[in-house]
């Protein structure tokens, strides 16, 4: 039989609607998680990169980094409504893995604590360059739904962007650093950043 933390049990007789409860419940499997101590994986190796991968390497874990960061989202709600079609269960197990590995915490939300409010930790805001230059190195060299001018702002104020977002986290300031992208095939294809680049510099020698 599993004994959850009583905060989250009351918590589930709150939630009337199955949806509601679905979440509710995926809620109350990272609560619970998070009072049972567990022994750490074995690494692969002792290179940090490895170490690294083993923690959000995967396929999903650095989009919730990416959506607390960047977007500025902090509900369950607003993680699976981010756009890449993350499932409820698959949702919960990683914010339950972030939570393990102290990049995520969780805590009730500040006007309504009958829902819970997700923040990145001091070591989660640490990867604030490591995201920053994914976001680079996506536009650059892959074709990407990104606004050029805001990926090259970015790309030339490196040390602005994450100073800001680290402003951000500290103050729980939950205003965008970039906007909820479209999707690719609704846009018209404007080929990666440095094929841009390379057609603007052939204009300028003619």
């Amino acid at each position: 039989m599993r004994v959850f933390p009583a905060v989250a049990c009351t918590r589930v007789l709150l939630c009337r609607t199955p949806e509601r409860y679905l979440q509710c419940a995926s809620d109350v499997d990272i609560v619970a998680a998070v009072a049972r101590k567990k022994e750490p994986a074995a690494r692969r190796s002792g290179c940090p990169v490895s170490i690294s991968l083993d923690i959000f390497g995967d396929r999903w874990s650095l989009l919730v980094i990416r959506d607390l960061m960047v977007r500025g989202y902090r509900s369950f709600k607003e993680f699976q409504a981010s756009g890449e079609g993350i499932a409820t269960n698959v949702l919960a197990d990683r914010l339950r893995r972030l939570q393990g590995a102290g990049i995520v915490e969780v805590g009730p939300e500040p006007t309504d604590g009958r829902k819970l409010s997700y923040r990145l930790t001091e070591k989660g805001i640490d990867l604030a360059p490591v995201l920053l230059e994914l976001l680079i190195w996506g536009a650059k060299h892959e074709k990407t739904a990104a606004p050029c001018n805001v990926i090259e702002e970015m790309e030339k104020n490196r040390a602005h962007v994450i100073a800001e977002a680290r402003r951000r986290w500290q103050e729980r300031d939950a205003t965008p650093l970039l906007p909820k992208l479209p999707d690719l095939s609704r846009i018209p294809t404007r080929g990666t950043a440095s094929e841009r680049a390379r057609r603007k510099t052939s204009v300028r020698a003619r």
